[in-house]
């Protein structure tokens, strides 16, 4: 067993602590749902990608080699066991676990509208569509949980007395 064999189950153990600090307020069947889009999201560029290639104008053959990219990313990312036959997937995945939500949101959602604005055509956004679903969710658990409404309430009656204050405060004013 060399030494780099022996560095990586420390590696794997001191990740652990920085992706379940990644997930937090990201419960998990909404994981698991972002895994899912973008399994499908995947396959769906996959087979966009190569119906894309199919024709002789070359910016949707560039549109659709960078869907079956797009397609390659998010089957190593959301989807490691898919790439068995790849040596660093697990290490690709580990490294993509570990990203915040927003930074899988902004990746996804730009790779998903570049072959959009080279070849703007069905096939180009329905196969990157469900891709970019998937940076959607992402964005979303981003942004956190909504509020409950008793808070909006309480806040918006805050702001409604401070609005009034300010109303009858103005009033005085113009009264002297």
């Amino acid at each position: 067993m060399s030494s780099q064999d022996e560095q990586l189950p420390a590696a794997g153990a001191a990740a652990a602590p920085e992706a379940a600090a990644a997930d937090e307020g990201m419960t998990w069947w909404y994981r698991w749902l972002c895994r899912i889009a973008g399994v499908i999201g995947g396959m769906s560029c996959a087979f966009a990608g190569l119906w894309n290639c199919v024709t002789i104008n070359p910016l949707n053959i560039a549109a659709g080699v960078w869907m079956m990219l797009n397609a390659f990313v998010l089957f190593l990312c959301e989807a490691p066991f898919c790439c068995q036959f790849i040596e660093f997937a697990n290490a690709v995945a580990a490294r993509a676990d570990r990203l915040r939500a927003w930074q899988k949101a902004a990746f996804y959602c730009g790779m998903a509208v570049f072959p959009v604005m080279l070849s703007l055509t069905l096939t180009t956004l329905l196969g990157n569509a469900i891709a970019f679903a998937t940076g959607v969710l992402y964005g979303m658990s981003a942004l956190g949980k909504k509020g409950d409404a008793i808070s909006y309430a309480r806040i918006h009656q805050q702001q409604k007395q401070m609005d009034e204050e300010k109303l009858t405060g103005s009033l005085e004013g113009q009264a002297l």
